[in-house]
């Protein structure tokens, strides 16, 4: 149950979602002092931050105080802890959807996103006008997120292929599979593919298509982008860095996974 001390949001988890998110949630350490504030609403400001997209300052004043749960979000970050969460509850939502535990087929694609001001890895993504970021993810057959690689907006898809499909080998052992579009070529394909024993399936827009035409599972990945579109913590690039950025993205796909397994 929400405590007694402040007001629900719509935001916060249910009894139901925390009770799967718990066990993976880093218990508080051992020390004279004792906690002040549950890990559940450490979870539940970050949830409302990625949802509201407000500033650290401007968290509600009955959640834990702003620089608390910013000093358990940059703490987490820097421990990967958001990305062993972000594997525990994608296992868990899949068996949930009488999946495998991992996935044998992934999807890549990538997003680029305006910067509202300056920061590391920022460029201009030339073909779609954005100066910002470019997010590139790696999602499942059901769209849960597995793994993402923030840069500049100018680069190009193919550079970061090679480390995403090694994370998402570490995401999945049985990982076999990974389809692709066109933008995805070249020797940092076939370099990732020997070694990491992924193949790189390229799909392609059938010639006699007219309109607007999904392409046959990869139209998962863009869905996940649109989930992003309900975030505002995602609707810009506000951080200064690229692992803040990233972060932010395994929240969200924590947030989806969860509404996935409960």
């Amino acid at each position: 149950m929400i405590t007694p001390k402040r007001r629900g949001y719509p935001t916060d988890l249910t009894d139901e979602e925390w009770a799967t998110i718990e066990p993976f949630v880093p218990k508080p350490k051992i020390g004279p002092n004792p906690r002040k504030h549950e890990p559940r609403e450490i979870v539940n400001a970050l949830v409302y931050k990625a949802k509201t997209g407000c500033q650290w300052r401007m968290l509600p004043s009955d959640f834990a105080p702003w620089h608390t749960v910013a000093s358990y979000f940059y703490r987490w970050r820097d421990d990967g802890i958001f990305e062993d969460i972000l594997k525990a509850i994608n296992g868990i939502a899949r068996l949930q959807s009488n999946r495998e535990h991992a996935p044998s087929l992934a999807i890549i694609d990538s997003q680029s996103v305006k910067s509202s001001h300056g920061g590391e890895a920022i460029g201009i993504d030339g073909a779609k006008r954005v100066h910002g970021r470019k997010r590139h993810i790696m999602v499942d057959a059901l769209g849960l997120l597995l793994a993402v690689i923030v840069t500049a907006a100018n680069v190009c898809d193919r550079v970061p292929y090679r480390e995403l499909s090694h994370a998402g080998r570490a995401m999945s052992p049985r990982l076999e599979k990974i389809l692709v579009d066109s933008a995805y070529n070249g020797d940092a394909i076939r370099i990732a593919e020997k070694e990491t024993g992924i193949v790189a399936e390229m799909s392609k827009r059938s010639d006699a298509a007219v309109g607007f035409v999904p392409e046959m599972i990869r139209w998962r990945v863009e869905r996940t982008f649109g989930w992003f579109n309900y975030m505002r913590q995602l609707s810009r690039e506000y951080d200064r860095t690229v692992a803040s950025s990233e972060a932010w993205v395994q929240i969200v796909g924590i947030h989806y996974a969860l509404r996935t397994a409960a």
